[in-house]
């Protein structure tokens, strides 16, 4: 499962780059999050039920609109638009630091779940390896590169929101809230920016691809991992969606990487590793015996 969860994020940096050849940012969200909205609401009230899903829709209503915007709505458009300006498999690069904004928001807002000691040098070499890789950009890239960074940075609060927040509230619906809601804030602006002709195929297909697998079927993969083997356990997609994304955008879309982009990539990953201590053996042995 994790592995089929890395091939379909992975692929979605790809998918995106050939949506936005064609469609404005704004426009693909609006295909991408309705095509996964609707189908996870035809899964959800199976999961939890009808009533249920109702029920914690009606009571945490306003936090789930905020995370629907902080970790959906504003990183997809974020992502979508940094694409139209710099390469899928550096933009893969780039998110791979959301659990280093993770650690520096939680630091500095949310005392509970904080890093301290070594984690701090982890953090701090997971930022240089991103201000490496933007300082690196030509001048017409930057701003594409920011915006992927503001991506991540959106990740980090929505996620540690969500866990403060959203806690009792099956992932299910979480999901649905995220993905419906978004959709209803985007669609003024996706129907306003449409282009006049049907798109060609591989556009449709891209959306299509990116909605029903890269979003909806990938959110039920990744909450049934957190399930099954654990929280620990799914963290460790972070470190295999990049080298598939760059693949992906080598293989198909014809990208090349130098060196530039393989050593942010060492520093950005190294810094996740030491700042989160996912690989600290002992204690991964430990979370994972605790959450399986």
């Amino acid at each position: 499962m994790l592995l089929g969860l890395a091939l379909l994020w992975g692929a979605s940096f790809m998918f995106i780059k050939v949506a936005v050849r064609e469609l404005t940012p704004a426009t693909l969200i609006m295909g991408r999050l309705g095509f996964a909205a609707l189908t996870l609401a035809a899964v959800a009230p199976f999961a939890v039920g009808t009533r249920e899903t109702l029920r914690h829709l009606r009571v945490n209503a306003g936090w789930l609109v905020l995370v629907a915007l902080v970790n959906t709505a504003m990183p997809f458009w974020l992502l979508s638009w940094g694409e139209t300006r710099i390469d899928s498999g550096l933009a893969s690069i780039i998110q791979a630091a959301v659990p280093i904004f993770n650690a520096v928001i939680a630091f500095g807002f949310f005392r509970e779940v904080r890093v301290t000691g070594a984690r701090l040098a982890g953090v701090a070499i997971g930022f240089v390896g991103v201000a490496f890789l933007v300082s690196a950009q030509p001048s017409g890239k930057v701003l594409g590169a920011l915006a992927v960074v503001g991506m991540a940075f959106c990740y980090g609060i929505g996620g540690l929101l969500a866990g403060k927040h959203l806690r009792a509230v099956p992932s299910h619906v979480v999901a649905l809230a995220s993905t419906g809601i978004s959709t209803i804030v985007i669609l003024p602006l996706g129907i306003a920016q449409a282009p006049h002709q049907v798109p060609g195929w591989k556009v449709v297909g891209s959306v299509l691809a990116l909605g029903i697998p890269g979003t909806a079927l990938a959110y039920l993969l990744f909450f049934g991992l957190i399930a099954g083997a654990g929280a620990a356990y799914a963290s460790l997609v972070t470190y295999l969606i990049p080298p598939i994304a760059l693949a992906y955008g080598a293989v198909f879309l014809g990208e090349r990487f130098g060196v530039t982009a393989f050593g942010g990539l060492a520093l950005i990953l190294g810094g996740v590793a030491l700042g989160t201590g996912v690989f600290a053996p002992s204690r991964l042995r430990r979370r994972l015996a605790s959450e399986t």
